[in-house]
């Protein structure tokens, strides 16, 4: 069974909400400092050389090494985004990002800085994002090490973000069913949903669990590994490979492995996806656009990071810490089977 800081139950750490790191005035001004010369520029280029935070710098550091190597997760409470323009509060995360990670393409687009909001896609849709509408997500991971989410607008309701530990979910497996979670260290095939790097299939076959150097990293979404189904030569899903699916879900979404925490405007979110998964409740928009909700988005790649098996580099590209997660240049998408 693993054990550790990585293997937690959702009620106990919602109690304890150690967390949640507010920022002092003294922070939230050096991070504005910092910030305002690179507003309305080129982020690409912005590195944690360019965003000297000489005070908050080591508090960050402290969070990184507590998401990569401890709880998975923080939350930093308090940047003024309702009083600053969007271009100062992207720069301010990017910059803020910067101390966790280099970042990493989000799309086929090359985007750094990723737009969390619904766009008025369907799911069903096999080359839509799920973030990209209002539905309910379910328990996933990110193609990168650690995502990071700025809150600038709130739904009218809904919008909570879940939090479960897949560290917590595979003791919990090799607890009730050892079968089905040794099945989930083969490989399946998981949709990469028409962003298809070049040379690759369109389609990634990695293990949902993958021990490694001491480490258990899961990489999942269960709506993509149903939906690569549609390409002949994807490994096929039995009924038991169902079954083991259906009690990952099942653990997922027990209330008492996970915990909801609804983010407000100026929290920023910090996941590790090696050893979390992450949901998102479905939610309803406020009439007015200007209110409607609204994240950005960072894919970050620490040089810290915790080593992968190289079978990841299908998905990340490389399992080089610093350089590897992301979406990679891109084909055309193949038409699926019945196109």
């Amino acid at each position: 069974m693993l054990d550790g800081p990585t293997v937690w139950y959702g009620p106990e750490m919602a109690r304890r909400q150690d967390w949640v790191h507010l920022l002092s005035p003294q922070e939230i001004a050096e991070v504005e400092h910092a910030a305002r010369p690179w507003t309305g520029r080129e982020l690409s280029g912005l590195q944690s050389g360019h965003f000297p935070l000489p005070h908050l710098g080591p508090r960050l550091a402290a969070i990184r090494q507590d998401v990569l190597h401890g709880r998975g997760f923080a939350l930093l409470r308090g940047l003024p985004v309702e009083n600053w323009p969007e271009g100062l509060s992207a720069a301010a995360f990017y910059g803020m990002g910067t101390h966790f990670g280099a970042a990493r393409t989000q799309n086929a687009q090359g985007h750094l800085l990723g737009h969390v909001r619904d766009l008025g896609l369907r799911s069903d849709d096999p080359n839509v994002r799920i973030y990209q509408t209002a539905e309910r997500q379910t328990f996933h991971t990110d193609s990168c090490d650690i995502v990071g989410l700025l809150c600038l607008q709130v739904a009218k309701s809904g919008g909570d973000s879940a939090l479960v530990s897949s560290n917590t979910i595979w003791n919990e497996m090799r607890r009730r069913r050892p079968d089905l979670a040794a099945l989930l260290l083969q490989p399946v095939a998981t949709d990469r949903r028409g962003e298809v790097p070049a040379g690759e299939q369109p389609f990634f076959t990695i293990p949902v669990f993958n021990w490694h150097a001491g480490g258990m990293s899961a990489i999942y979404q269960r709506q993509y590994i149903e939906s690569a189904q549609r390409f002949e030569d994807a490994p096929r899903l039995d009924a038991r490979w169902h079954e083991a699916l259906d009690l990952l879900d099942e653990l997922a979404n027990d209330p008492a492995l996970n915990f909801l925490m609804t983010l407000q405007r100026g929290d920023l979110q910090l996941v590790h996806n090696h050893t979390l998964l992450h949901d998102r409740t479905a939610f309803e928009n406020w009439p007015q656009p200007e209110r409607q909700r609204h994240l950005l988005r960072l894919w970050l790649a620490p040089e810290d990071a915790r080593p992968l098996p190289s079978v990841f580099a299908q998905r990340f590209g490389s399992v080089v810490p610093g350089s590897r997660g992301g979406v990679g240049a891109v084909n055309a998408a193949p038409p699926g089977p019945h196109a």
